[in-house]
């Protein structure tokens, strides 16, 4: 009796071993993620709009047809990236993703509390290596490390009514994601 109960416990510790190990490895090694799938379809340090959501035809799987999107594939090699986005009527969020999905800052028309997101996007030696002024607080600037070199920023737009979808479109488009080839100019303060 000892020897059954010891290899059903042994069994179901190694069931959950292995189950654990496939389910935090599994998004590391597919081979259509996010990033992968966006790239066949989007520039790179270039904010394209996606297409709107439909039953048969999602670029990206679970998407709100109440939502306006675009992404930014950004690749901070040859320098940090200036996003600016400017807000909706209704709702404006900013998410930022590693290649490998991992989401590590957001922040929307809300927290930003102005009328046009602006921040800049860099790693932490582009961060370190920025000159230190004395009269250029935090708040004059907002800017992001990333973890990693490359990444997926996904902007959306709400439209609370599908006759506002235009609208949120609109302004997503005239958001810009560009590599700033000079170091980072303090905001003025608003």
């Amino acid at each position: 009796m000892i020897r059954v109960l010891f290899a059903l416990v042994a069994g179901i510790l190694l069931g959950g071993v292995v189950h654990l190990v496939s389910v935090l490895a599994l998004p590391r090694i597919a081979s259509q993620d996010a990033y992968s799938r966006l790239s066949r379809m989007t520039a790179l340090n270039t904010v394209t709009p996606l297409p709107l959501a439909e039953p048969a035809n999602e670029p990206m799987p679970f998407m709100d047809p109440a939502f306006a999107l675009a992404v930014c594939r950004y690749d901070l090699g040859s320098g940090p990236i200036k996003l600016t986005v400017p807000v909706s009527q209704a709702y404006t969020s900013v998410s930022f993703y590693t290649r490998s999905n991992v989401a590590y800052y957001a922040i929307n028309d809300r927290s930003a509390g102005r009328r046009v997101i602006e921040l800049t996007l860099m790693t932490e030696a582009q961060h370190d290596a920025l000159p230190e002024e004395e009269d250029v607080t935090a708040a004059d600037r907002l800017i992001i490390d990333s973890p990693t070199a490359t990444g997926l920023i996904v902007l959306k737009a709400l439209a609370p009514e599908p006759g506002l979808m235009t609208q949120a479109q609109t302004s997503l488009s005239a958001a810009s994601c560009k590599v700033q080839t000079d170091a980072p100019v303090p905001q003025a303060k608003r």
